[in-house]
């Protein structure tokens, strides 16, 4: 679990300044991954009083170009954000309730980022989204 001086060095470390917003969105993204902004919002909210709405989205702007959040929207979503970052883990989402959870690759070291024609682009990403219900939701349709 980070601290508060852990999100304190990895702001620094990316070479933003310390705020208030920065440590409290940086938490709140980390205890809920995959939170839309709205989610953000309400946690910084409680845990810091008056916060606008745009100063929470300047801060995941901010996080996200800094690379300490991963921003995603599936097909059909809001954005949503995380803290995983750094590798090329892919998502499964619920059609029916949102959820969303991480899948890493199925196998070796990064498979798809081996595309059968990369049309002379250079690859450094994939991202692959899998649609399906959760245990939740599919438990619900068998009743």
């Amino acid at each position: 679990m980070p601290t508060s001086s852990d999100y304190e060095r990895m702001l620094r470390e990316a070479e933003l300044r310390v705020t208030s917003p920065r440590i409290a969105v940086l938490s709140a993204v980390h205890d809920h991954p995959h939170a839309d902004t709205e989610s953000i919002f309400g946690v910084v909210r409680e845990s810091l009083g008056a916060v606008s709405h745009q100063a929470v989205y300047d801060v995941l702007k901010a996080l996200t170009n800094a690379g300490l959040v991963r921003r995603i929207q599936p097909q059909g979503s809001v954005a949503r954000y995380e803290t995983r970052v750094g590798d090329n883990h892919h998502h499964v989402v619920c059609r029916s309730c949102e959820a969303i959870a991480d899948i890493d690759c199925a196998v070796g070291h990064a498979p798809c980022l081996t595309a059968s024609d990369d049309h002379g682009f250079t690859i450094d990403e994939a991202e692959v989204v899998y649609w399906g219900l959760c245990p939740d939701c599919s438990t619900a349709q068998r009743n």
